[in-house]
């Protein structure tokens, strides 16, 4: 395979399409944490920019060592995203309701080990992108991988902001509405899983 104009819009066009589950739970990040500061907005945004970059990374090693054990843990990833995106969704709920328009520096979905959960839970189903890209040598895998990362990092820097223009308006709400997102893009994902095996 060459690296040419048609290898960045195909890497591009996976990375669009799996950055919109990060995309959805920036977005409710930024409605629960109104008053974030921009260098977190950059490592939250970092943050899901890495999994993304990984997980089809992990994918593509998987299917050049060990395709037939990756092939019976795929069947699991729907079930581990409604697992974990479940419950960082209804801890927010809970939170949004006992802490209604309060703007604290530590929210539930917010903390490095929620968005490290986060992370993995948005981007586990970018596994099975390593059957996707399992003709690619190591050079290419990486930089598609890399494009996808770049690309999910700015789709969840505006998904970041533009939550956190909403919860400005939502105070009170948006920490519920957060937990409400969040725990819908778990049932999806976990849908979307169960009806492709």
């Amino acid at each position: 395979m060459n690296i040419d104009l048609s290898f960045f819009v195909f890497s591009i066009g996976l990375g669009f399409s799996l950055a919109m589950d990060a995309f959805s739970v920036s977005l409710a990040n930024g409605l629960n944490e109104k008053c974030m500061k921009k260098p977190k907005m950059l490592g939250i945004a970092g943050i899901f920019a890495l999994f993304q970059f990984l997980m089809p990374m992990i994918g593509w090693v998987c299917v050049h060592t060990l395709v037939g054990y990756f092939e019976i843990f795929e069947k699991c990833i729907p079930y581990i995203a409604l697992i974990l995106l479940a419950f960082i969704g209804g801890k927010m709920l809970i939170e949004g309701i006992k802490n209604k328009g309060e703007c604290e520096e530590k929210m539930c979905a917010a903390c490095l080990g929620a968005l490290l959960v986060q992370g993995v839970a948005t981007s586990i189903d970018a596994l099975s992108v390593g059957f996707t890209i399992s003709e690619y040598n190591l050079a290419e895998a990486l930089l598609s991988c890399i494009t996808i990362g770049a690309v999910t990092f700015f789709i969840c820097l505006g998904g970041l902001a533009i939550g956190k223009k909403a919860g400005t308006h939502l105070a009170g709400k948006a920490g519920i509405l957060g937990g409400v997102i969040l725990i819908v893009i778990g049932l999806s994902i976990f849908i979307k899983g169960i009806l492709v095996i």
